[in-house]
């Protein structure tokens, strides 16, 4: 539910964090008509940053089973957001499948979830000729889609640049000292502001084989190692992810590297002779109740707790935050205030 009240000063503009989250703040901000520069501690590589080891996945539908609903109304709303500013991210759905042994965990997540048609071992192949004979019955969600992350960020870094928002990298602005609005979209950065933000870990295998070709994001349902392969340009997948009450980023367990091996290749053999090109690990910043929060206090809104939605809720929440700074409007779902 949303309501209005007088807006903030709508003098310049600081955001603050040019991941995901920070920077379609600081595009929805500009698109706004209001004055924004974009600071960011890292290089332009984002190589620290969460964003850059994120999967990149649009999928609303799919993430309602355990997701709260805020993330599948936020989800659906970003989609139409990502559609308007890149038209040409991929949303050519999602596949769901399982093997006839977890028939079982494919029904529970048909219960769990919308926005899904059934489809049969033809329908399968095809939507995707690779996986041709290899699954019974899977379920499509045809208003999803993906995203690469290491594209996707300079594009829209570009357009703020043509918009005129000036990105300074290598600039770790304190957000309790910066003059004017400030928005705080530091991720795992932001727990000296927001205590009770945490970091958990999530881990990525990073392959390439020209064996195998995928449209879109396919996920296999499985008791032990649920997992999703993510196509990605040069023949590359991302396989992920695991998600570990964890802080510690020095490196992919030797565990969660074998059991996302040995469920891609559950997936198609053909993994099994794939390159391994990179394991990534990083910290996704979530609050206890893993709902993503924009809390007001003053000239700082702090957005964060985005978890391992960061592509899927990110427009959606700059929007809420260039409608509140410009208008008032606001989302008492997903804001708080101190």
């Amino acid at each position: 539910m949303s309501d209005t009240e007088p807006s903030p000063s709508s003098d310049a503009v600081s955001v603050i964090g040019a991941g995901i989250c920070g920077t379609w703040a600081a595009l929805m901000l500009s698109e706004a008509g209001l004055p924004v520069s974009l600071h960011e501690r890292d290089d332009p590589s984002l190589s620290r940053s969460t964003s850059y080891w994120a999967g990149g996945m649009l999928a609303p539908d799919c993430e309602s089973d355990g997701a709260e609903p805020i993330v599948v109304r936020l989800g659906r709303r970003s989609i139409d957001l990502w559609r308007r500013h890149l038209p040409e991210t991929s949303l050519l759905g999602s596949l769901v499948v399982s093997h006839p042994r977890d028939r079982g965990d494919l029904d529970r997540f048909a219960r769990q979830t919308s926005g899904h048609r059934t489809v049969s071992e033809a329908e399968i192949g095809n939507l995707e000729p690779a996986l041709a004979g290899r699954f019974r019955t899977g379920l499509f969600f045809p208003d999803e889609g993906h995203v690469e992350p290491r594209t996707v960020l300079p594009a829209l870094h570009s357009e703020l640049t043509r918009r005129g928002v000036p990105i300074r990298f290598g600039s770790a602005v304190d957000p309790t000292t910066a003059p004017g609005l400030v928005v705080d979209c530091r991720g795992i950065a932001a727990r000296d502001a927001l205590p009770e933000l945490r970091g958990v870990k999530g881990e990525t295998v990073l392959v390439e084989t020209t064996e195998i070709a995928l449209r879109r994001p396919v996920r296999l349902m499985h008791p032990r190692w649920p997992l999703y392969v993510i196509p990605r340009p040069g023949d590359r997948f991302l396989i992920g992810a695991s998600t570990i009450e964890s802080e510690d980023t020095s490196g992919v367990s030797v565990r969660s590297a074998l059991e996302l091996l040995t469920a891609a290749y559950a997936l198609h053999p053909a993994f099994g002779e794939a390159r391994i090109v990179e394991l990534g690990t990083a910290l996704r910043p979530a609050f206890p109740d893993h709902a993503p929060r924009i809390e007001v206090k003053g000239q700082r809104i702090a957005v964060n707790g985005l978890y391992r939605h960061g592509f899927l809720m990110a427009p959606a929440l700059g929007e809420v935050v260039a409608n509140y700074v410009l208008s008032g409007i606001r989302d008492n779902e997903v804001m708080r205030w101190s």
